[in-house]
């Protein structure tokens, strides 16, 4: 495929983009458009999620793989593709790979999650452990390119890969005409940059809003200095994004056509995973919520109808879970509390009895009769509650006051 990156001509670009969505007819699904009560009532217009969680492999780097490795010549692929990444761009490429008849070597960082790895084993790659983040993991998969003469796959920084990415963006136009705001999430930059190539040329007044993870923002301090600045040790749970330096390439065309690069923090992405997940009933991996946690820290910059792109849904179930709980506790779902009672029969039935007025749901309580700091005829009771947020927290605590117990905090 022949990819034209000169910002200037984005209607050149845009071929480019049709043809990558020709190619992944019958191999790429046209994802669902999901519309959001909820979202919309705190943005004030339509608010759809795009759920490229649905894709196959779990995300939408398949498409971004397919593009590329179709486009090699017969002797490349005979020496076969070798890829790195956290684990979409991982299993993007071996099913790819697998679907193409082309060998694949797929490096992923030591501590990817176990479901990642073992799905791209699945779908056909070799797979090799290399490096903490997937900048070293890269590095990795280009000495192995050197020295096998494998062609390297990238993840984001490729004209082919952002080609294949930006199918979303016709995507998003044909099934939402009207759509005003897009938001998506942003490691690397090759989503970004396909989706606002190929919406910006056909619809220049869509407004584009890459979101970032705060401790993972690569993009703000890169475009304030003009050029792709690299980060020391970028830390998230959203390991989707979590890229420590701006492709070369996307870069650019970031750098031109996408209009903000928002920052979000880790309660906010827990937030938006657990509103995912009981409002829209969609499992969702950090990286992919966090357009909806954009959303949510601040709804009302968001002109609407806006279109949130889900991009990914692989998460680990083990990290689920704790996203899940720190959610929970950030939307102020959770309530711990040490409370002193007499020593005394019944003292802790009482407790329990005020909880059930209260309507809170004990998820673990520890009962100290026995300590030095205790008074003699005192016991001590540390409490952690299911609660239904913050005011409801607040109306626990008056009612244990109001049946007597002494609430330390």
């Amino acid at each position: 495929m022949s990819f034209r990156t000169t910002a200037s001509h984005p209607a050149l670009i845009l071929d480019d983009v049709r043809g990558a969505q020709k190619m992944l007819s019958g191999v790429a699904r046209v994802t669902a458009l999901e519309g959001s009560r909820h979202l919309t009532g705190l943005v004030g217009s339509p608010v759809h999620l795009k759920c490229e969680n649905l894709q196959r492999t779990g995300s939408f780097k398949l498409r971004g793989a397919y593009v590329r490795i179709s486009g090699l010549t017969p002797v490349e692929r005979a020496a076969g593709v070798v890829a790195a990444s956290a684990g979409n761009h991982a299993q993007g490429v071996a099913l790819a790979s697998s679907l193409l008849g082309v060998r694949s070597t797929v490096f992923m960082p030591v501590g990817a999650p176990l479901p990642k790895v073992a799905a791209t084993r699945e779908y056909g790659a070799e797979v090799r452990l290399h490096g903490q983040v997937v900048d070293e993991t890269l590095a990795a998969a280009q000495r192995y390119a050197e020295e096998t003469g494998a062609v390297f796959i990238h993840p984001f920084d490729h004209p082919d890969i952002i080609a294949g990415q930006g199918t979303v963006g016709l995507e998003i136009l044909e099934q939402c005409p009207e759509v005003r705001t897009i938001v998506l999430g942003i490691g690397g930059g090759g989503f970004a940059a396909g989706v606002a190539v190929a919406v910006k040329a056909l619809r220049p007044d869509v407004r584009i809003v890459g979101v970032q993870a705060e401790g993972a923002a690569c993009y703000p301090p890169s475009l304030a200095a003009g050029h792709p600045v690299s980060l020391d040790s970028p830390a998230t749970m959203a390991d989707g994004i979590k890229v420590g330096r701006p492709g070369d390439v996307p870069f650019r065309l970031i750098e031109e056509l996408v209009d903000e690069v928002r920052t979000v923090t880790e309660d906010e992405l827990s937030s938006a995973l657990l509103l995912c997940l009981e409002r829209a009933k969609l499992v969702v991996e950090p990286a992919g919520a966090s357009p909806v946690a954009a959303l949510l820290s601040d709804p009302r910059a968001f002109r609407g109808p806006v279109v949130a792109v889900l991009s990914g849904g692989n998460v680990d179930p083990l990290l689920m879970q704790r996203i899940l709980r720190h959610g929970m506790s950030a939307a102020g779902r959770y309530l711990s509390l040490r409370l002193r009672l007499t020593d005394r029969p019944g003292a802790l039935a009482a407790l329990l009895a005020a909880l059930t007025v209260a309507d809170a749901n004990v998820l673990d309580i520890s009962h100290v009769r026995t300590d030095p700091r205790l008074g003699l005829t005192e016991a001590e009771v540390d409490l952690h509650l299911e609660t239904k947020g913050p005011q409801h927290c607040a109306e626990v605590e008056a009612e244990l006051r109001a049946a007597g117990f002494r609430v330390m905090g």
